[in-house]
């Protein structure tokens, strides 16, 4: 049951999280296009898309942690610290999607789709896509690392 809960905890981690880490990183290169050309119809298009993955992958996203939680039970490991910090960099992560970066998206997309709208800057939403990034290569580490670990991994 370790095996299927892992492989799936994996997969949940490739298929939701890979497509808002790529789209989130796309969108600051995207955005600065679009407010240096206003009538740049396919660059604002192209941000509509790109917040769009990020909001549903986002959603679909929560079934990292629901089979992280499962596997981490069935494998004994729930107290371990090197998981309670994965988890920690997780909420913060999530955080940092859902509080910071998702609405720097929708505002940028709404002033960028008005004429004369204040402009949002790519730089800090590129910023918080790093940290975001950061976040979950730290994950993913701890993830394959495990320090402490039984396994010899």
């Amino acid at each position: 049951m370790a095996k299927l809960l892992l492989s799936l905890h994996v997969l949940a981690a490739v298929i939701a999280v890979g497509p808002v880490t790529v789209a989130a990183s796309m969108f600051p290169k995207t955005l600065r296009r679009a407010q240096s050309a206003p009538d740049d119809r396919e660059a604002l298009t192209t941000l509509r898309t790109l917040n769009r993955i990020c909001r549903v992958y986002s959603a679909v996203g929560i079934a990292v942690p629901v089979f992280g939680f499962a596997t981490a039970s069935t494998m004994g490991v729930l107290g371990d610290t090197w998981l309670i910090i994965a988890i920690a960099l997780t909420g913060a992560a999530a955080g940092v999607l859902a509080l910071l970066i998702l609405p720097a998206q929708e505002a940028a997309l709404a002033a960028t789709g008005t004429p004369g709208g204040r402009l949002i800057p790519a730089g800090r939403i590129a910023m918080l896509t790093g940290v975001f990034n950061l976040l979950w290569a730290t994950v993913t580490v701890l993830m394959i690392v495990r320090p402490g670990s039984t396994t010899g991994a």
